[in-house]
């Protein structure tokens, strides 16, 4: 049986991710100074205008309108050609204490959660990182737009850009690329065929080598035309990019997002922990696939739910794994955090190219393969 499977993915010059990273730059900065900072920042990002506002209760210091122009530079927007630029555009900040309210459940001996919710995490045996092989392409192909950038390769591209790739599965397992898109904003001045030819060669070929045959279709900028982009084309907000921030569409996600937000809001930090869970028991191969959720109230140290689905693909029983996982991991808010060494400046890595996948997380170990082998 065959089917196609499609996944996306941006580069850190998308206005949403620039909304995410100015978000997770300021998180970084005060949990650096102070780790038991309470911080849940937005950001807009429009033509000419960068707009922050949320709850922040800290001991620690940001200078916001620095820190958001700092982002706005490294990204790649340092023109006003660019219709946006980090030197020229306004920086508006609204930000207040935390609720009391929503503080006294979580500032406590035993941690409770910042909010409700619900959390999943995925993995899956079918690429090196353990997650599905559309959505780590995807992130490759941006990440390789923004690196031909970055290092003058192809001097005419700017920063806004969109990636899509569709894989052709046949029995449940990966076999080609069907089809890549590939969106690049650049200068006025370079012909379409030149970018056709370019994102070809210098993009999608050193990245999809492997998997594209005769038959894969391409279609890059598609429209003919993509000069005016980023916040001077399209309005960007936090946590816009849930998709792309997580699993591309595979398995289910509770809705919430990641960006500005500090470990006590298990909208992260739980997100983590589910993709710690899940990803551990692939490599221990108790799974060739799995999605956990876990499920939390506002105020309480215990999950109210956790649960595992194998998509019966698992050695034991779906409901034997769960009761495994309850006695192997500790999944109370504090106990995340302290697991998975939460309270570090890592943020604003994590705000663009996924959070999942990277090595460099620590979400990403699978320290507990071999206890979770025993069960066998």
């Amino acid at each position: 049986m065959k089917r196609l499977f499609t996944s996306e993915s941006v580069t850190e010059g998308h206005p949403d991710k620039i909304c995410d990273q100015i978000s997770d730059a300021i998180l970084d900065k005060l949990i650096e100074q102070d780790k038991n900072s309470r911080v849940a920042v937005e950001t807009l990002a429009t033509r000419g205008l960068i707009l922050i506002a949320g709850e922040v209760t800290t001991d620690g210091y940001v200078d916001v309108q620095a820190t958001a122009r700092n982002v706005v530079r490294k990204v790649g927007y340092t023109k006003p050609e660019y219709g946006f630029d980090f030197d020229s555009c306004a920086v508006l900040v609204a930000l207040h204490e935390q609720s009391p309210d929503i503080a006294r459940g979580v500032v406590k001996k035993r941690m409770g959660a910042g909010d409700q919710g619900i959390m999943f995490g995925y993995a899956i045996n079918e690429t090196e990182e353990l997650m599905p092989l559309p959505i780590m392409l995807a992130h490759k192909l941006a990440m390789r737009l923004a690196y031909v950038r970055k290092e003058e390769i192809l001097d005419w591209i700017r920063p806004d850009g969109k990636t899509q790739v569709t894989v052709e599965y046949e029995n449940e397992k990966p076999k080609r690329v069907h089809t890549v898109v590939v969106s690049t904003q650049h200068s006025p001045d370079v012909k379409i065929k030149k970018i056709r030819e370019d994102i070809k060669d210098y993009v999608i070929k050193p990245v999809l080598e492997e998997w594209i045959d005769k038959k894969t279709k391409y279609f890059i900028n598609p429209t003919g035309r993509f000069v005016i982009g980023g916040p001077a084309a399209d309005t960007g907000v936090t946590g816009r990019k849930i998709i792309v921030d997580t699993y591309g569409g595979f398995g289910a996600h509770g809705g919430g997002c990641f960006s500005g937000k500090d470990p006590s809001k298990v909208d992260r930090s739980a997100s983590y922990m589910a993709r710690y869970i899940a990803k551990n028991i692939v490599a221990a191969e108790l799974a060739e696939k799995v999605e956990v959720q876990l499920a939390y109230a506002i105020g309480v140290s215990k999950p109210v739910s956790a649960m595992v689905n194998t998509f019966n693909t698992g050695k034991l029983p779906d409901d034997k794994l769960t009761e495994i996982i309850n006695e192997v991991f500790d999944i109370s808010p504090s106990a995340i955090i302290e697991h998975l060494d939460l309270l570090k400046p890592i943020y604003e890595k994590t705000a663009a190219y996924g959070h999942f996948g990277r090595k460099e997380f620590p979400w990403e170990k699978t320290d507990k393969v071999r206890e979770l082998k025993s069960y066998i």
